[in-house]
């Protein structure tokens, strides 16, 4: 890749790649996207496109004090917070996804919790969490079951892509998870 933004040619070279999780043992919080686009798998670096809203979510939310850039990533292990993915490979987009793919993405993520048991997971992707958990009529917030010991929540997808959600009902609904996190007194 050339420096700075990914061309044409990086983007296309980028199809099928990974990129390494954000883990470590007993996180509070692993977020979990549906999996990388071309732009992250191109740079290296989660929800790295510009205009995805996940790291600004992150900020407004409270989880960081400032809006990390994507390639500061790692930083979030400070804060005890991760990220993974459902589907390792790298597509233009989470359409070229089978359902079998995401179902066993859902196995592998059970069994990374298993191994790293953070508090809660959050998958940041309502119709990939519905696919990959069997749950067709899930919604937005905590689910009533948990993921391998940890509480297990859904986020709306945050790519620039989901017109459904404005900056304010992102902040919304990562703030109501980090809510639900906090230690109580």
């Amino acid at each position: 890749m050339t420096q700075g933004r990914p061309s044409s040619a990086d983007l296309q070279a980028a199809a099928g790649r990974t990129i390494p999780d954000v883990i470590a043992p007993g996180l509070d919080i692993l977020f979990c996207g549906i999996n990388p686009g071309l732009y992250s798998a191109a740079t290296g670096f989660h929800f790295a496109r510009p205009g995805n809203r996940f790291w600004p979510a992150l900020a407004a939310a409270g989880f960081t004090a400032t809006t990390l850039a994507p390639d500061r990533g790692r930083r979030l292990l400070v804060d005890r917070i991760g990220i993974t993915n459902l589907v390792a490979r790298a597509t233009a987009s989470a359409d070229e996804l089978h359902d079998d793919e995401l179902r066993a993405g859902r196995r592998r993520l059970e069994a990374k919790v298993r191994r790293y048991r953070p508090r809660a997971v959050a998958i940041v992707g309502i119709g990939a969490y519905r696919t990959a958990f069997g749950r067709p009529t899930a919604s937005i917030g905590r689910q009533p079951e948990g993921l391998a010991g940890a509480i297990l929540w859904v986020l709306p997808n945050t790519s620039g892509l989901n017109a459904h959600y404005q900056a304010g009902d992102f902040k919304r609904a990562f703030a109501e998870l980090r809510r639900a996190l906090a230690p109580r007194e």
